[in-house]
């Protein structure tokens, strides 16, 4: 989601900036990339640890959240995203969010685009107890194809992601994976994908056996 149908990453990188610039550190690509899709927590140790800040994680997460309420409600759509997931939706195409967020930051992220959401069939966050492990594992993925009404198999299932471990997750599920990175990421991250496009308003739906659009 952030990232891929929400520009949230540029604010993710705001947020953990501002932290470490009373430290002396630079948040880099090289650490973000290293844990775009994971969880919280999970992102929040590894950052913790390469930037060797002087705090727990529990204390860097809770700080970059605060910041994050003021930066999250401002997020916009990424360009294409509107009109491929309205396109879908308005022929029937079952569709599902799995995020690595939580549900309060999810619900920050989403606030001001509640009617988009609500063109999805089910969401699956990071805090759902059904998700054991986060990317690049691929428990949320498996959970959110088994609750399709019918779920379908999984090499039936196209994925869209724009982080290296959420690549890895939807591969490792047995799913065809869609990258669009940021534009900074190391193509070397990007080789896994099953197709690797700039933005999603250069994909094309008939290429997975979707209605193409009008």
């Amino acid at each position: 989601m952030d990232g891929l149908l929400l520009d949230t990453e540029r604010l993710y990188t705001v947020s953990y900036q501002e932290v470490c610039d009373r430290f002396g550190k630079q948040y880099t690509w090289a650490v973000k990339s290293s844990v775009m899709g994971k969880k919280a927590l999970d992102a929040a140790t590894v950052i913790r640890d390469s930037l060797e800040l002087p705090m727990t994680a529990e204390q860097l997460l809770e700080e970059t959240r605060m910041k994050q309420t003021q930066l999250f409600p401002s997020a916009q759509l990424m360009p294409g995203v509107q009109k491929l997931i309205r396109h879908l939706h308005t022929n029937d195409i079952p569709m599902a969010v799995a995020t690595s967020s939580e549900r309060v930051t999810f619900e920050m992220k989403t606030s001001r685009h509640k009617d988009f959401f609500h063109l999805f069939d089910h969401i699956v966050l990071g805090d759902d107890p059904d998700v054991k492990s986060g990317k690049p594992q691929p428990d949320a993925f498996l959970v959110c194809a088994k609750r399709f009404n019918p779920p379908p198999p999984n090499g039936k299932c196209l994925v869209f992601e724009d982080a290296p471990n959420g690549v890895l997750a939807g591969l490792s599920a047995g799913m065809q994976v869609v990258m669009i990175p940021d534009e900074n990421l190391d193509p070397l991250l990007t080789k896994e994908a099953t197709l690797v496009l700039r933005t999603m308003e250069d994909f094309k739906p008939e290429l997975f056996g979707l209605p193409a659009y009008d």
